[in-house]
């Protein structure tokens, strides 16, 4: 009796999930009917956590791409994803990361995983690591897309990617950290959010920290969601009248979600400078001087 339910609950969730990318479709077709450089103007959300499932697919849909590939880590079960669109509304490789052996194995018994050219790993990442977990994924170094999202090392994990060079890159950063300084937190390779300061807002890079090193790779901002808190880069190469180049201040969207924490864990609510109050002084490295600095 159990087995016969657990199928009639993945056929059910295959069902909504046809109707989701069926939605999807349509406003994808809407979209390509507008002819905005503000990549803001493309958002809707289908499996991404915004806006970043209609940003991404206006991007692909300007940007020369060779191979349909993407690999995401941080992804949890990857049932809320950037590039779980991609994967099964046009049918794309992928290769996706997260810490948890219990996010990967409920992928792996999901109906996703047999249908789809879909691999999944379990691992903890650090610089020090990254590029040989890349590797496993097989794919070559011309990758379509890299959609990175830690919660803490992401600067530091960007810098030691060498095996791989996507056309498309999305990197999460902190907008507590603000719209100037070019700012991550200093580097531990045990580096846990929940447990590096009890507000949860104490992680990550700034915009400008993201924008140093994807600049520094030879990619171009191309815009942020709306959400402020993911931003998508493109080659150089690959910039092209349909796409606009912009600053880490005309990017910059501040974050409007209110995911603090008091030292119990519960959710405070704080908004906009009460956020950035609640962990002035704590350490901070600074991209461009190299040196520790203090919020």
């Amino acid at each position: 009796m159990l087995r016969r339910t657990i199928t009639t609950i993945d056929k059910t969730s295959q069902k909504l999930d046809e109707l989701m990318i069926n939605q999807g479709i349509a406003l994808s077709r809407l979209n390509e009917q507008m002819t905005s450089t503000n990549i803001k103007h493309y958002e809707y959300r289908v499996f991404s956590q915004w806006g970043e499932d209609g940003i991404i697919q206006r991007l692909v849909n300007v940007i020369g791409l060779r191979d349909k590939t993407f690999i995401e880590f941080g992804v949890e079960d990857f049932m809320e994803s950037n590039c779980r669109f991609l994967l099964m509304k046009d049918n794309w490789s992928g290769f996706v990361i997260d810490g948890s052996a219990g996010n990967m194995k409920r992928l792996k018994e999901s109906y996703l995983y047999w249908k789809y050219d879909l691999t999944a790993i379990d691992a903890f990442i650090t610089r020090e690591n990254i590029d040989g977990l890349l590797a496993k994924s097989g794919f070559g170094k011309d990758l379509g897309i890299l959609s990175i999202d830690l919660d803490g090392n992401d600067y530091y994990v960007l810098e030691a990617i060498e095996c791989v060079r996507p056309r498309i890159l999305i990197c999460e950063y902190n907008a507590v950290f603000g719209p100037t300084r070019s700012i991550s937190v200093p580097y531990d390779a045990n580096f846990v959010r929940g447990d590096m300061h009890f507000s949860n807002l104490y992680y990550g890079a700034s915009l400008g920290a993201m924008v140093h090193i994807a600049n520094k790779k030879g990619y171009s901002l191309v815009g942020t969601n709306s959400a402020g808190n993911n931003a998508f880069f493109v080659l150089n190469e690959l910039i092209n009248e349909h796409v606009e180049v912009l600053s880490t201040s005309d990017a910059f969207s501040l974050a409007k979600f209110r995911e603090s924490r008091d030292k119990e864990g519960n959710l405070t609510y704080l908004s906009s400078d009460q956020r950035r109050h609640l962990i002035n002084g704590l350490p901070v490295f600074n991209v461009e001087t190299n040196s520790i600095e203090t919020l």
